[in-house]
């Protein structure tokens, strides 16, 4: 769990901005998005071939320049 201790002169904004940023450092919010429905493992496989392919036509694209 995270959590923020907030400073005798800190304000209230400044402590939920750092709250937000360990959220995003931890993962938290793409583990909840992963796992807000299930997946096939084999919807999951050809989603990882997909997105295989495109990242190696994007590099092939830039070595092509």
């Amino acid at each position: 769990m995270i959590t923020v201790q907030i400073g005798e002169n800190e304000s209230f904004d400044k402590a939920l901005k750092r709250f937000k940023r360990k959220c995003l450092q931890s993962g938290l919010m793409r583990t909840l998005r992963d796992t807000a429905h299930y997946v096939k493992p084999s919807e999951r496989k050809k989603a990882d071939r997909m997105r295989a392919i495109r990242k190696q036509k994007m590099i092939q694209l830039e070595e092509g320049y």
